[in-house]
């Protein structure tokens, strides 16, 4: 996914998770429910984290200095492991407490109708939400091989939306049946258990989220594939009698840094050489074009 693409995955779920929470404060407030009190919660925090997620993108895009020679790509990582953070501890641990709360002391929902509502509109809502992100994210509509996509990507922005698009629409519809227990079968316990079933899913949704992005906190490198790609690319240059480990990292979604130690052959001048070399990072380059910090060293040079 492209920044502009992320960004527009982003004005998206910030839209429709700022109508939705409204939507639902004002049917807790009628109806008296939890869940959709947890609903609302969890709204909110995704409107705010959807914010700090664009405040990162334009963070990550300011170019490199003194203090941060390699730029400040890795702060779209750090505000999305904060986002982490915040659906763990607002949206799950929130929507726990109230759950339980419910569940010790149960009260009837009124106003049935509000409720169901208010969800239906939701779930529209956040669907159209999480198809957008889908599209900017791998250009298709399939959940089918999301989560080795996620694990793939080093696109925090992107994947994060996902997440939490997936968390809500799994809210939504524990939420739902909810009150449908409540409503129908009279169980005065449903909806706090619902609200308590909601808040394990955030924090599940956070753990993985939390798990993907501490990854390229640290450092992850250029996919098995890619590493291939500038193999052969040195493979085919038949001056090039060995060569070190290739090494890279991730700088961000689109800045990878990748160095290799090369050995020619003892027939090149040091021109020659320098040639040689201009001549393999246009190729690595050409095939691989984010990787935009490129040092290829010769013992020669």
């Amino acid at each position: 996914m492209s920044a502009s693409g992320s960004r527009l995955a982003i004005f998206g779920a910030i839209a429709a998770n700022m109508g939705i929470a409204i939507a639902k404060f004002i049917a807790s407030y009628f109806t008296g429910s939890s869940a959709m009190l947890s609903e609302g919660i969890h709204s909110l925090v995704d409107s705010s984290n959807g914010l700090l997620l664009l405040y990162g993108i334009k963070r990550s895009k300011r170019p490199a200095d003194l203090n941060h020679p390699f730029g400040y790509g890795k702060e779209i990582y750090f505000w999305s492991f904060v986002v982490a953070l915040l659906i763990f501890a607002l949206g799950g641990g929130i929507a726990i407490y109230e759950g339980i709360l419910h569940i010790l002391h149960p009260e009837p929902i009124t106003n049935i109708i509000v409720n169901y509502s208010v969800l239906g509109v939701a779930i529209l809502f956040e669907g159209a939400s999480l198809i957008i992100a889908l599209r900017q994210f791998n250009g298709g509509l399939s959940i089918r091989g999301l989560l080795k996509s996620i694990r793939k990507s080093k696109d925090a922005a992107g994947f994060a939306i996902i997440i939490e698009d997936l968390g809500a629409i799994f809210g939504l519809i524990i939420a739902l049946f909810g009150v449908l227990a409540g409503d129908l079968l009279g169980f005065a316990y449903a909806d706090g258990i619902a609200s308590v079933i909601i808040g394990l899913i955030l924090t599940s949704m956070a753990v993985v989220l939390a798990t993907e992005t501490k990854g390229l906190l640290l450092g992850e490198s250029l996919e098995e594939g890619e590493v291939k790609m500038v193999e052969e690319i040195l493979n085919n240059h038949s001056g090039i009698s060995k060569y070190g480990p290739i090494k890279s990292i991730h700088f961000g979604p689109h800045s990878v840094l990748l160095g290799v130690d090369i050995e020619f052959d003892d027939k090149y001048s040091v021109d020659e050489l320098e040639m040689e070399i201009l001549k393999i990072e246009s190729e690595i380059r050409g095939s691989l074009p984010h990787i935009d910090k490129l040092y290829l060293k010769s013992k020669d040079l």
